[in-house]
This record gives C-alpha cells, structure tokens and sequence, in this order.
C-alpha cells in the first residue's frame, strides 16, 4: 500500500543496518547492495511514488535480471568480490567460467565451505544470511520495528495452516545480494510441491521492512511442507524481492531430501525464507533467541545450527 507518513520517513533515514555475526561474535553494520537509491525509493516521499507505480511491479525486476544475465554483466562480478570481500575459493567453479553476473549470483560452493551440523536431533539454518527466530509465533511484538507483527494467514495463504503454526517456533531468513544464493531443507523429510502464492516484488531489506512489515505477505512467494519423522511438518516460504529475476527449485516433490540437501536458487536481487515450525518442535539456538529479543538479527550460514528437537515428556 501506498499509506505512510512524514514521521515514519523522517524517523528511519539514514538508521543503519546492523546484525550480530554468529561467527565473529560481532556486532556488524551491513553493507547494502544499492543503498542510495534503495533509501531513495523507501525513504523520501517521491522515491515512494516510484514504488508504487514501477518498483514493485515484476516487469521492472525482469527487466534488471535480463541485464545481469547478458555477457557484459560479466564485468562486475570481480569489483564486486573485491567490494564485498567474498572468498572465491568456497566457489564450486572458477570465477573466470561464469557467463554473467547472474550465473555468479546463483554460483554453487564447494560442500567443504558449508559444513552441516551433525544430528537428527539438530536442524539447521536453510540459507546463508541474517535471521530472526521467535519460539511463538503469535507473541511477536515486532519484526523490523516496534508494533508490526506476523499476519500468519496472509504469509501462507491459509487460514487453517496459519492456526496449525500460531503458536510454532518462526524463523525469517533474509538473503543479502552479498550472500550464497543457494537454499537448502533444514531437516530430512519428504518435501511436497511449491505452491505459487502471486504478488508484488518489494525490496526485502530492513529499509524497507521498518516502514511496512507487510511487504514479506504481499510479495510473491511460494510454499511448501516437508513432512518429517523428527520435527512434525516444517512449512517453508521462499520469498522473491525487487530484482529477484525468479526462483529456481532443485528438488523433487515426493522424494526424500537429507539435511542440508539443496532446494532451490534465487536469481539477481536480495531474498527471503520463513520457516515454521509446529508447537512443541523446536527449541531454537541461545543466540538466535537472544539477538531477536533485542530486534537484532543474528548472521549465520547455511548448515550451522538452527535449533534442536524438544524431546517428549
């Protein structure tokens, strides 16, 4: 919606963008991938403007991912490595075998670079990225900025789903440009069909999220539910942002995936995951509890721990 006030502009300008770094054990401040014309667009009344009318709309992120996708986009793959300090030796192919910019973005990585934590009683994070958890998700107070809270039937796009997770652990993972592109199951299982949940592409970084939470159940999105032996039925949302060109999944529906097994890649643009989990499941990790009680996400990769299963009384 295009609803928002001069306070709500004035009040975020300019906020940086920090998070606690699971394996630094920092406090870190982001650097954010187009950060003047992002704060442009969300930030300034005419920037809005432009949101509305073109922004979000999927044309205007096709046509940026057909740019990243042409052989000339080639040449931005090393300034940015050099200004986002990747390691090009977690690559699984040589930075010279890319065909764009694009193909750098969803690159695979070397199984070495993301070890998984051991255990069927240890689920792990699904992405590269910075996490918020909540145990339950119907006593949130705010996500991104005080007062905005989970619409769970908007998010999935079920009222009846929505009851079955309100009281389950919520886990929102959010893709930087900067990040492994690449999104993996948390937990063995069977995994069913992506459903297409249709919608805008709104930017998914916290300049965006603090004025209007809502962005993460308006924007496209797709779900799916793996049923596994240890944790119940885990739902997972994949979550497409402005610039996000498409998602690409990997897996096959009907088959069982081990832990860590790759689902899917995001192409061009900053993304996003929400896994649920149902009551009584999970009892996610000290830090990831810790960080978003204080509304600060906490940075870990794919495959470090998540959480572990509550054992039965």
């Amino acid at each position: 919606p295009l609803s928002f006030s001069f306070h709500q502009i004035t009040h975020v300008v300019s906020e940086p963008v920090t998070y606690f770094n699971r394996h630094t054990e920092k406090v870190e401040t982001e650097q954010i991938y187009g950060e003047k014309p992002m704060r442009w667009v969300y930030e300034t009344v005419l920037g809005r403007l432009a949101l509305w009318a073109l922004v979000r709309r999927t044309f205007f992120s096709r046509w940026y991912g057909w740019r990243m996708r042409r052989p000339g986009s080639r040449a931005r793959i090393n300034p940015f490595i050099a200004k986002y300090g990747l390691d090009p030796r977690e690559f699984a192919e040589e930075v010279g075998s890319f065909r764009s910019f694009d193909d750098f973005f969803s690159r695979r990585l070397n199984p070495a670079a993301r070890p998984l934590a051991e255990g069927d009683e240890v689920a792990v994070f699904p992405a590269d990225g910075r996490h918020l958890g909540f145990s339950d998700a119907s006593a949130v107070k705010q996500i991104y900025a005080k007062g905005q809270v989970f619409d769970l039937p908007s998010l999935l796009g079920d009222t009846a789903l929505a009851e079955k997770y309100r009281h389950g652990a919520i886990i929102c993972s959010r893709l930087c440009p900067v990040d492994y592109h690449r999104f993996h199951f948390p937990a063995a299982g069977i995994p069913a069909e992506a459903h297409l949940l249709n919608g805008w592409l709104y930017s998914v970084n916290p300049v965006a999220l603090r004025m209007n939470a809502g962005y993460l159940w308006e924007n496209k999105r797709q779900r799916l539910i793996l049923k596994t032996k240890e944790w119940g039925d885990i739902a997972i949302l994949v979550i497409g942002a402005t610039n996000v060109g498409s998602t690409t999944f990997t897996y096959h529906a009907g088959n069982h995936v081990s832990k860590g097994e790759e689902m899917g890649y995001f192409s061009f643009g900053g993304s996003f995951m929400v896994t649920l989990f149902e009551p009584g499941k999970i009892q996610l990790a000290n830090d990831l509890l810790r960080e978003s009680a204080n509304g600060r996400e906490l940075y870990a990769r794919m495959g470090s721990i998540l959480g572990r299963k509550v054992e039965s009384a």
